[in-house]
């Protein structure tokens, strides 16, 4: 029972004591709010003379108390006798959101504080607006002689507000490190963005830049090209951006010899990246827009050719498409009506051979390779494309596309040169019987001939019901514009690509501006053949009734009797009367055979109508 009492007695007493103590510290909190109130500027500026109360009353915080800053200083007399020593000001008690930008700031990693740069304090005014003001806060520890020469800041200091200061383009109090120390750190692509960014935010403004007769197309021009393509695709630590051409301070015009881009300038800019830059390579016009017709006649009407080719392609083919699906599906239902599914089914279970291994596998290497170019090279085409960041990280970033990109061009050349090689061998060396010209024009050539022009009008007879479907020998006039859109996509889009590859190689005797014209004949091209390979073909070979859904000819090397009989009967009637045409009897694939011929060709089509549905998308909703 006494232990009891005790501990009662001891709280009780505890909670007096707080009782008590409390209106004592609310009444010394009252009294530190009391005096900070009734301490005035005059006060202070008894001791503190050197401090002018007229000046003081006119600047920014004039209408404060000083003790609205030094809110340490609470009783003057202890102060006074140095009971209350002055500390450092948090200028964040008011300017709350500078605070925080500068927590995050360069000037805050490296110590640098308000007053390092607002030391005039007492007398301080806003700027407003003034941003010579911002230039000579700034050079106090930043040497601004390039920005004082270049041409912000002689139109600063000449009295052109559109000319930007220091804040423009670094900000006021959020200014960052900028270093790119591993080109893949974030720190690293933010600094690189930075290069261009910060310039977009004036010259994007196209009546900023209309009233300063500053060139309107820079910031279009320049994500229209390949620096801005991968820079906008999260590449922009392998690009230059506009300051590296420009030089981050010292903007200078092109006549002026001190200029980065001047033609005494322009190779030691270039060659920062392309160490073998020469003055072919300079050549190359990194704002060209190809739609002025007046500044750049040559690229304008380089756009012209290659979209009226790609007009003309496609309005032919799609039409020719289009009636062919229309007549099939008319002639297919008359044959149904009379229950007839396989026509002229003679040879059901003969079975022809009509690829050899090598033709399969070139023609492997052609589907995987030019897959592998669209998906790698569609993201740098409509760039702009909700989809095209998505694909392009999928691909692993810009340089691994490019890489892949390179790889299956590689690719490309290697069975472009294999089938260049067996063309000269059949044609000059391989022993037929048959003449040069025989082998030529004969119906086993790839080489167009009369007959084609004449299969051509009477397949269109046979679209509008005015004729029979043309007898097709061993190639169809389809078939060899295919093979020979091959040699001269070679050199559309394999040549102007190997210039872009190496740039610095051809610029040793290639103009720059040939650079530029390579840009669009590789772009346009590379769009034909890909949406021609994607609609046209894959309906040629195996989207049409007659083959629907799959054609594993090409896979598999083998054709069934009834089909050469249907589809080839100049072929099949040519060879029976030569005696050839039991020679190319073959078996049947096996199962493993066909099942890798279906899932391949089925594989190929799905991955190219997926191409087909980006690449639209991109065209029209990019």
């Amino acid at each position: 029972m006494k232990k009891h009492t005790t501990f009662g007695v001891m709280a009780l007493v505890l909670m007096l004591l707080l009782i008590l103590s409390a209106p004592m510290s609310w009444a010394k909190e009252k009294s530190k709010e009391i005096c900070l109130e009734c301490i005035s500027v005059s006060q202070c500026l008894e001791c503190h003379d050197e401090i002018s109360n007229s000046v003081f009353a006119g600047s920014a915080h004039g209408t404060n108390a000083c003790t609205s800053c030094h809110r340490d200083i609470y009783d003057l007399e202890k102060h006074a006798d140095c009971e209350v020593p002055m500390q450092p000001v948090n200028c964040g008690f008011c300017h709350k959101e500078v605070a925080k930008q500068y927590a995050q700031s360069v000037h805050a990693d490296n110590d640098v504080g308000c007053t390092d740069c607002h030391a005039n304090i007492h007398e301080m005014k806003s700027f407003g607006g003034d941003k010579t003001k911002v230039i000579q806060m700034c050079s106090g520890c930043h040497d601004n002689e390039d920005y004082l020469q270049s041409v912000h800041g002689k139109g600063l200091m000449a009295g052109n507000p559109d000319s930007p200061s220091c804040s423009d383009c670094h900000g006021l109090h959020n200014i960052k490190e900028m270093h790119v120390d591993d080109i893949h750190s974030a720190t690293a692509l933010e600094a690189r963005k930075f290069h261009t960014d910060a310039c977009q935010k004036c010259h994007a403004d196209e009546e900023m830049m209309e009233r300063n007769k500053v060139y309107t197309m820079a910031v279009e021009t320049y994500e229209e090209g390949y620096h801005g393509k991968v820079e906008r695709l999260g590449g922009a630590t392998y690009v230059a951006g506009c300051a590296d051409c420009h030089t981050a301070h010292k903007q200078l015009p092109p006549d002026d010899p001190e200029s980065s881009i001047s033609k005494q300038g322009l190779i030691e800019t270039c060659s920062q990246c392309h160490p073998k830059a020469n003055k072919n390579f300079v050549q190359y016009i990194p704002h060209a827009d190809h739609h002025d017709k007046e500044r750049y006649p040559l690229l304008y009407w380089t756009f012209i050719v290659m979209t009226g080719l790609l007009i003309g392609v496609f309005a032919f083919f799609w039409l020719h498409t289009a009636l062919w699906l229309i007549r099939s599906y008319i002639e297919k239902n008359e044959l149904r009506k009379q229950g007839i599914f396989i026509p002229h089914a003679n040879n059901p279970k003969v079975f022809y051979k009509r690829f050899s291994f090598m033709e399969k596998l070139l023609h492997f290497v052609m589907m995987v390779s030019f897959l592998g170019l669209v998906i790698s090279g569609a993201p740098l085409k409509f760039n702009t494309a909700p989809w095209a960041p998505g694909l392009m990280a999928l691909l692993g970033g810009p340089a691994t596309a490019g890489l892949i990109h390179r790889w299956c061009a590689a690719f490309t050349f290697s069975y472009f040169g294999i089938t260049l090689l067996w063309s000269i061998y059949y044609l000059f060396m391989k022993p037929t019987g048959e003449t040069f010209l025989q082998k030529l024009f004969g119906p086993d050539s790839l080489c167009p001939r009369w007959k084609d022009l004449h299969d051509l009008t009477g397949m269109f007879k046979w679209f509008f019901g005015k004729g029979e479907l043309p007898r097709f020998d061993r190639w169809t006039y389809w078939e060899k514009f295919d093979f020979i859109a091959v040699f001269w996509g070679m050199f559309a889009i394999g040549f102007t690509g190997l210039m872009l590859w190496l740039p610095q190689f051809f610029a040793k005797f290639l103009p720059g501006w040939m650079f530029n014209v390579a840009i669009i004949v590789h772009s346009d091209e590379a769009l034909l053949a890909s949406v021609f390979i994607f609609t046209v073909h894959f309906f040629n070979t195996h989207l049409r009734p007659e083959k629907f859904p799959m054609d594993t000819v090409i896979f598999t090397g083998v054709l069934r009797g009834y089909e050469m009989e249907e589809e080839r009967p100049e072929q099949y009637e040519r060879l029976k009367a030569q005696g050839k045409l039991d020679k190319l009897v073959t078996k049947y694939p096996g199962v493993l055979q066909e099942a890798v011929g279906q899932l391949l060709g089925i594989t190929g089509v799905a991955v190219g109508f997926i191409c087909l549905a980006l690449i639209t998308w991109g065209f029209f909703g990019g």
